[in-house]
């Protein structure tokens, strides 16, 4: 069996119809909607737009967040008319499978760890920082230690103290993760009651802090090209044109997610039309409030205060400083965005759940990976070894580096998924496809074209460090996964 040899349709389609010896078919397009929601809002809008506006673009940040919301939506397009055409757990693993072969599906599965698993723990680390918001200004007690709420990488601004463990970060990944193992039904309907919070209290930002905006602060919208030193040490593009690029690549975290409702398709009541409603609704949704959010937050408080004071939970931080009389609303705000991060915690846990699943019933991870619970069906033992990866990451590597590992991997991933539209529409054209993206092949080259520039606009480390990740990724695939492939069985 060659390395690009690709797995049968006719079996992925047989996968999708034996719905009665594996996961539960609980969820409907308006859960997949939620779901995606769920997942899209969270540290990317209340941590990376104040990360993205101090290090890359100022206010121009909303420029940042239309580029990422451009190419998403050309992503999305594609996501739509796979996951309507082959309503597999997996995402944009069992796409690739199909159209480009076994070894760039494990290169876009073990990619895809870099989104749902290392995405789980960047905002498991910022659900720390707001939970010490919490502690100090809802309920008046002491804060967690520094060191036991930040990585070994890490030391406190004045230099007198090291991070040793994230320990909050730990547990909030360790019990949402026993709250997916009792099961995928369970979980949405938590996920649902977070989502109405949480985009309630964005619009409430939207709505209060608007009369609050400065608009000296928007001036001048797109700063003049220099460069930024942040406190550790690194450079980074600041305004003119590859300032909003690397904003557009940072902010693009604030996006990862709706692609994770491809990855419930075996759990969909309906996929071949839920699919499409739930990732592209999910994002439109998002988006919207994305760019009036970011105008806001840009406007009520300067640069300045995001590169210093402001750079630990953001936007209670401004709501603070700069929103008189509205305390009450940054109480508020750090409950629903702890609630928040939370939910997007759940689904990304869920997404690399359901990935690892569709990769050990292949053959390319051991069988535990896709033992299902005997009462609950969900793949629980998967969950288990999710939990250990996910808390180390986020006890260990401090937020900036886990989040932009995040976004170069689920870039890489957007644009194999827009290659693999164009390659399936060639090689089987009579697929039955209830959603189909338009202009093919323009939108999908043009996906690629955005999302090979936001990945440009990462920056060198990030490149080098998902050269690594690959590398290690290959060691696995040659030294397991290729002699254990279910596929050089498959008639």
């Amino acid at each position: 069996m060659g390395l690009f040899t690709k797995k049968p349709m006719h079996l992925l389609l047989e996968e999708a119809g034996d719905s009665g010896k594996g996961l539960k078919r609980t969820l409907s397009a308006g859960a997949l909607v939620a779901l995606g929601v769920g997942a899209i809002i969270g540290a990317g809008l209340f941590v990376r737009t104040a990360a993205a506006a101090a290090q890359n673009a100022g206010p121009s940040v909303t420029i940042g967040f239309i580029i990422a919301a451009i190419g998403c939506a050309l992503a999305g397009l594609c996501y739509a008319e796979l996951s309507s055409s082959i309503p597999i757990s997996g995402s944009a693993y069992t796409y690739t499978y199909a159209t480009m072969g076994e070894l760039m599906a494990w290169v876009i599965g073990w990619d895809l760890v870099l989104e749902y698993a290392v995405g789980a723990a960047t905002v498991g680390i910022a659900w720390s920082e707001y939970l010490n918001k919490l502690l100090v200004e809802v309920l008046h007690t002491s804060p967690i230690p520094y060191e036991w709420c930040h990585s070994p990488f890490q030391s406190h601004p004045d230099g007198t103290v090291n991070g040793i463990m994230n320990l909050p970060a730990l547990f909030i990944v360790g019990l949402l993760s026993l709250l997916l193992i009792k099961g995928t039904s369970e979980s949405a309907f938590v996920n649902g009651l977070i989502v109405i919070t949480k985009v309630g209290i964005v619009i409430l930002i939207i709505v209060l802090g608007w009369g609050f905006i400065n608009e000296a602060n928007h001036h001048p919208y797109i700063p003049a090209a220099t460069t930024y030193v942040d406190h550790a040490g690194i450079s980074h593009s600041f305004g003119g044109f590859w300032g909003v690029i690397g904003a557009a690549g940072t902010v693009f975290f604030a996006f990862i997610g709706f692609d994770a409702v491809s990855t419930a398709a075996q759990e969909t009541k309906n996929p071949k039309t839920a699919m499409p409603i739930g990732i592209l609704g999910s994002l439109a949704v998002c988006t919207v409030l994305y760019i009036l959010f970011a105008h806001v937050l840009t406007g009520i408080a300067p640069v300045e205060f995001f590169r210093t004071k402001g750079g630990e939970a953001s936007v209670v931080a401004a709501i603070s400083e700069y929103m008189t009389g509205y305390s009450w609303l940054s109480k508020l705000v750090t409950v629903a965005i702890l609630a928040g991060f939370s939910s997007v915690i759940l689904v990304m846990l869920l997404g690399q759940s359901r990935v690892f699943y569709s990769m050990s019933k292949d053959g390319l991870l051991p069988k535990m990976f896709s033992d299902l619970h005997p009462k609950f069906k969900t793949p629980y033992k998967a969950n288990l070894v999710i939990l250990v990866i996910v808390g180390l990451f986020a006890a260990f590597i401090p937020g900036d580096v886990v989040g932009d590992m995040t976004s170069i991997g689920t870039l890489f991933a957007f644009m194999l998924v827009c290659i693999a539209v164009i390659i399936l529409r060639k090689t089987d054209p009579d697929l039955p496809r209830q959603f189909r993206t338009p202009w093919v092949p323009l939108i999908p080259i043009l996906g690629v074209v955005a999302c090979g520039l936001m990945i440009l606009g990462l920056g060198w480390t990030n490149w080098l460090r998902l050269f690594g990740w690959l590398a290690l990724g290959f060691i696995i695939y040659f030294g397991y996964s290729k002699k254990n492939s279910h596929l050089k069985d498959a008639k």
